[in-house]
């Protein structure tokens, strides 16, 4: 069969933080994909803003360089597709492995193999691929090179690969300094036989295979992303299977559903470093983009016309958790939220997304790139059940949508479950847990709470113990916050999904109640004062709330109704600067995940461009005590 030497097709896949991002970028660099004046960013992949501001991959993004055979051969292009690091972002990971014939699994040589390494390692042993491992920051003070060999081979064995797949090169690099070897170096030490990238562009080159292809074969190319331009329109990312793509090239488009119709290819681009450039021919291997198809989805193919074959749907996991996302209902919608009361003036400066309509509009919008997400409809015609991987893909998209202008109401997170011969089964997940000895006991009282059951733990005599759970996701819903606070924000802690079991019964995962006001106003210090030694606040004087907005939270387990509004009163006696020096103690402020995590049933969220807000489903008081005595008499 023939195959392309001239390209290679590699993703680089890996836990959160490993440094898949930047080896991308230093082979981008030593590649000669930029000009010695151009002025460059860490993490050019990261392209997106709540990418650099969380330090996380979230899209599956490809980039190309030219590589230079030492020996002085012909340039060889390699094509990389940056895959995220979080179980969450699953559905971009598995796309991303339809697009290449061999990974890079990078493994940071302190942390080891972590519950992301093993979910993006199980989708590549699952599709056959060959793996080319990476050590990564081995210049790490705590680096311990040969366990963590040791257990990356345990990890191929648990899952199960077969003898090709385990017998892997490895290389070991500081990415970095830009820096790799074949050659294991000491433990806290860059490599020191090598200056450069050059072993493992050589390693890419020997272990990864050429595109293979039938000769004058019909075109097959499969949709694997999308993206938009504002001149071309939707821009189709694919990989060319078999034939040639050519610009102004009239092609079969097979759909989801099966029907067949024929489009004209209006534009054909290829990447070049971090640009795509206008191209006349894609052949067998390539990875390249099209625009002309207005309404092409992930998945489907571009076939030959007189002998269009179809290429598999890409399948994705089953979604573990479920949001309620609808139009913003409380009394201060359209209004904004500077915090001082915001008028209609300042109001009118954001372009506010507040009906109905335009909410369903861009979830819609969002699932033509977003094979992982489903939106179904509620009893409300205004609000919408989305399920997806985990917490985090769902806040990454509120938070997405409220800086695109969008107000929404957004409930509870929910896990999905699913029926196994008559009983419910929920989803748990396999918890990692990295925590210096001493709050041991802090971290296995916290997960005794939630129903997690201890399946492993580890000691590397370096004072940090790390433990395996299996607990019900419900369990892991709020759980990073008081997580964080039991271990002194010392604890690293990552999950990933691990199936179903049976109903694992009630779960308490939050003790305190919340302080909920009892009518509309303006914040005053006076009622701070009074009402901190209650609890934990939220607000700053000057905030305006309304009647069942959460202020605070209680330190008790109910909830208690407060009168954040009240002001001190004055009498011919008392001037009104005479107790200014009043000391407040500063609010939490809580982020939107934060504010997911610390929801009840019975309460929701308020998204605006300015600010979060918890407040109660049912804000009216007397409505909420009627509905508890109610709920107590059953």
């Amino acid at each position: 069969m023939p195959t392309r030497n001239d390209i290679r097709n590699v993703a680089i896949v890996a836990h959160v933080d490993h440094g898949k991002t930047t080896l991308v970028d230093a082979m981008l660099k030593q590649a000669g994909a930029f000009a010695a004046h151009q002025q460059l960013d860490d993490r050019m992949m990261d392209s997106n803003d709540l990418e650099r501001e969380k330090g996380i991959t979230i899209l599956a993004k490809n980039t190309a360089v030219k590589y230079h055979p030492k020996d002085g051969g012909a340039p060889i292009t390699i094509n990389i597709i940056d895959t995220p690091g979080h179980a969450d972002f699953g559905g971009e990971v598995e796309r991303g492995l339809s697009m290449v014939d061999a990974v890079v699994l990078l493994v940071d040589a302190s942390e080891g193999p972590l519950p992301q390494t093993r979910f993006v390692l199980r989708k590549a042993l699952t599709a056959r691929l060959p793996v080319i491992l990476c050590i990564n920051k081995t210049d790490r003070p705590d680096s311990r090179i040969d366990e963590v060999i040791n257990e990356t081979y345990d990890l191929f064995l648990d899952l199960d690969a077969d003898e090709d797949q385990i017998e892997f090169p490895i290389v070991f690099a500081c990415a970095r300094d830009g820096v790799a070897s074949l050659t294991k170096p000491e433990n806290g030490t860059v490599p020191a036989d090598s200056d450069n990238l050059e072993p493992f562009f050589s390693t890419i080159l020997e272990h990864v295979p050429a595109p293979t292809f039938e000769q004058d074969a019909p075109l097959q190319a499969h949709v694997t992303n999308l993206d938009a331009d504002n001149f071309l329109g939707r821009i189709a990312l694919l990989r060319v299977e078999q034939g040639e793509l050519r610009k102004g090239q009239t092609v079969a488009w097979i759909k989801r559903d099966g029907s067949i119709s024929n489009v004209r290819i209006s534009e054909l681009l290829m990447t070049e470093a971090l640009t795509r450039k206008p191209a006349e021919v894609a052949g067998p291997g390539d990875i390249c983009a099209v625009a002309g198809i207005s309404d092409i989805m992930i998945g489907e193919t571009l076939a030959d016309p007189e002998n269009p074959i179809a290429l598999p749907l890409i399948t994705v996991d089953e979604p573990a958790i479920s949001m309620t996302i609808g139009t913003n209902t409380s009394p201060l919608v359209g209004r904004g939220g500077s915090g001082k009361g915001a008028d209609a003036k300042s109001a009118g400066r954001v372009d506010r997304k507040v009906t109905a309509r335009q909410v369903k509009d861009r979830l819609d919008r969002e699932l033509i790139g977003n094979v992982s997400l489903r939106v179904l409809d509620t009893e409300r015609p205004d609000a919408w059940e989305v399920q997806g991987r985990g917490e985090l893909a769902l806040a990454i998209l509120i938070e997405t949508m409220r800086r695109e202008g969008f107000e929404l109401t957004v409930g509870k997170p929910q896990v999905v479950t699913k029926e196994v011969n008559g009983k419910t089964h929920e989803p748990v997940e396999r918890l990692t847990v990295d925590v210096p000895e001493e709050h041991m006991g802090a971290v296995t009282q916290l997960m005794g709470v939630r129903k997690g059951r201890m399946d492993n733990m580890s000691n590397h005599g370096s004072g940090w113990v790390r433990m395996e759970f299996v607990v019900p996701s419900r369990g892991l819903i709020g759980f990073r916050t008081e997580f964080l606070t039991n271990t002194r924000g010392t604890g690293i802690a990552h999950s990933i999904h691990e199936g179903h079991e049976p109903w694992f019964g009630n779960l308490t995962t939050r003790n305190n109640g919340s302080l909920v006001a009892d009518r509309a106003g303006v914040v005053t210090a006076f009622a701070m004062t009074n009402l901190q030694e209650r609890g934990v606040l939220f607000c700053d004087p000057g905030t305006e709330v309304y009647e069942g907005m959460i202020v605070g939270e209680n330190s008790r387990a109910d909830d208690m109704d407060v009168n954040i509004t009240k002001e001190k009163k004055l009498t011919n006696m008392r001037s009104a600067n005479a107790d200014v020096a009043e000391s407040i103690v500063p609010p939490r402020k809580l982020s939107l995940e934060q504010s997911l995590e610390f929801c009840r049933e019975d309460e929701c969220i308020e998204v605006t461009p300015e600010t979060v807000r918890i407040r109660k489903v049912v804000l009216d008081q007397k409505d909420r005590g009627r509905t508890a005595s109610r709920a107590k008499k059953v």
